[in-house]
């Protein structure tokens, strides 16, 4: 027990507490973190790098599987003649919801598990990413949702894809493009936001498990999202998931609201951003 006391008071000495908690923590002193720096907005060198393109696989993969699981579900439910005899709306925002937890824990490590052209949007605005890499990571994005999508048409004949409406998204009845809109914009922040403050360097360095668990509140952010917006939108948030789904359904109703799913999760992004630079870490949002 001596011994074990002695590593303890030796480790408080060796490794002190030198980013305190709390309003503390927004003084001065030493940091125990290291900010990495701001990303250039063109950087033509990752064109040859492997390593930019094994991300924007990655990418395109998990939005491929996301669209996939995500979208069977959805037609799973669709399809019943009472929600009680399916996993119903809550089982569709954790289909949403626990496919994010599982591809960002998958991806991060390699792209950084963005899978939404949203969240890559927000994280551009930020400066985490350049713009060669956030336009080449929404192509892939996009081209992932399309092919998750037509695989879900491939296993479900035509008339019955048509008639279940094949996932895509759009303003239920009753509520108008104003409030789907708002729907999007809210929920998107909500998602970004949680982004942000998952993968912030500050909790990294005082929480040894936040890396391990960021993929965590992210996907528990898009359930919640979803619990509080299927029955507005069908819930966006994700402008790669509404594209795979309008393209392949092709319908005239999947296009009416189409840029809805666009422009909603772009101002939620931007807003997210913009706090997240602003109030939450206190710096100017500048551009350079």
């Amino acid at each position: 027990m001596e011994g074990k006391e002695e590593d303890v008071r030796e480790g408080a000495t060796k490794f002190p507490e030198r980013q305190p908690l709390g309003t503390a923590a927004q003084g001065g002193g030493d940091k125990d973190y290291m900010e990495p720096p701001p990303a250039p907005l063109f950087e033509p060198g990752e064109l040859t790098s492997w390593s930019f393109y094994r991300a924007g696989i990655a990418e395109f993969m998990a939005t491929f599987l996301f669209l996939y699981i995500t979208v069977l579900t959805v037609m799973g439910v669709v399809q019943a003649p009472t929600k009680c005899s399916t996993v119903g709306i809550q089982g569709i925002a954790w289909a949403f919801g626990g496919m994010i937890f599982a591809l960002v824990y998958c991806t991060a490590g390699i792209s950084g598990g963005h899978i939404n052209p949203a969240v890559t949007f927000g994280l551009l605005l930020a400066r985490k990413l350049s713009l060669t890499r956030a336009l080449f990571y929404m192509i892939m994005q996009c081209l992932g949702a399309i092919c998750g999508a037509g695989v879900v048409k491939g296993l479900e004949n035509s008339s019955r894809y048509e008639l279940l409406g094949g996932g895509a998204n759009s303003v239920a009845h009753g509520y108008t493009k104003g409030d789907g809109l708002g729907a999007e914009i809210m929920g998107t922040f909500v998602l970004v936001y949680t982004v942000f403050s998952a993968t912030d360097a500050k909790r990294s360095a005082r929480d040894s498990h936040v890396p391990i668990l960021a993929p965590l509140p992210i996907g528990f952010a898009v359930f919640l999202v979803h619990l509080a917006t299927i029955p507005i939108t069908g819930t966006g948030i994700n402008p790669a998931r509404s594209l795979g789904a309008a393209i392949i359904y092709n319908k005239s109703h999947a296009w009416n609201d189409h840029w809805i799913f666009w422009v909603g999760p772009f101002i939620g992004a931007a807003l997210a951003a913009l706090y997240h630079q602003v109030v939450i870490r206190a710096i100017p949002f500048k551009s350079k």
